[in-house]
């Protein structure tokens, strides 16, 4: 199955600390791993790795970095289609500490894909679904065209610019940043996934009442980071799949609690281990 990510990446480093500093504070930390993550660049590889064909859209910065990330995310399985930018890749560094949550420090300008760049979006009307996390108003359009098309809440003005109808719309009530609420986008999106942790979450369809949806029981060994961006991955490819909103946000669920076995979003190679 064809599967399509329109968004950002970021070069993530990540450190593991007793606890995250106090203003002044010196801690010791230890480096893990520094992978091509963030919102476009963690769903990509998850696609690639649950078997996908998987496009990414996106632009990198025109340094070493980027020109790695672009790299590991070949590496890794993800089709990637981008363009340059001249100011450095943007990165970050995730602090992780003793009861395994993240604190993430973010550097640099946000690189996106534009609907001006000379990328192939015609060839989005061939995805059984595409992901957005970022872009401009043409971008979000063009990925418009695929047969499901499924978005952040974490990007409600970019949406409410490119004024398309969502298949279906992930947001959150942990995250203050990705809070969607009726009225928020015109069209409204078809199905509505609010995330809540370890409490699962809801969904309701247009016009619906929400229903619970229960989270897969799972015990932090690695970290938290990339739990969310791989459950909306695993729902745009249930929902690219066919599969009725229950069992997509189900499929979502277990795909999502993966991610905690693991230093970084998902499992490290040799390139991406520090030291």
């Amino acid at each position: 199955m064809r599967i399509a990510v329109v968004g950002h990446v970021e070069w993530v480093e990540f450190v593991r600390v007793d606890h995250v500093p106090r203003a002044g504070e010196i801690v010791q930390g230890t480096a893990t791993v520094s992978v091509p993550a963030g919102g476009g660049g963690v769903a990509a590889v998850q696609l690639a790795r649950w078997g996908a064909e998987t496009h990414l859209y996106t632009a990198l910065g025109d340094d070493d970095l980027g020109r790695r990330a672009e790299h590991e995310l070949r590496a890794r399985g993800v089709i990637v289609h981008v363009v340059s930018r001249r100011e450095p890749q943007r990165r970050a560094v995730t602090l992780v500490d003793a009861a395994r949550e993240r604190t993430i420090i973010l550097a640099g300008a946000r690189h996106v894909p534009h609907g001006a760049d000379p990328l192939p979006w015609l060839d989005l009307a061939g995805c059984a679904a595409v992901y957005i996390t970022g872009g401009d108003a043409a971008a979000v359009r063009h990925a418009g065209a695929a047969r499901v098309v499924v978005a952040t809440a974490r990007v409600l003005p970019l949406l409410r610019d490119a004024a398309i109808e969502l298949d279906a719309l992930v947001g959150s009530d942990e995250d203050p940043a990705e809070v969607y609420a009726p009225g928020d986008l015109t069209p409204a999106p078809r199905l509505v996934v609010r995330t809540d942790g370890a409490r699962g979450g809801t969904f309701a369809l247009a016009g619906e009442p929400a229903q619970r949806y229960a989270a897969m029981p799972a015990r932090v060994t690695g970290d938290t980071y990339g739990a969310g961006d791989s459950f909306a991955a695993a729902l745009t490819l249930a929902l690219g799949e066919g599969c009725a909103p229950a069992e997509a946000v189900a499929l979502a669920a277990a795909r999502a609690v993966e991610v905690l076995a693991f230093d970084g979003p998902y499992p490290a190679t040799s390139s991406s281990t520090a030291g």
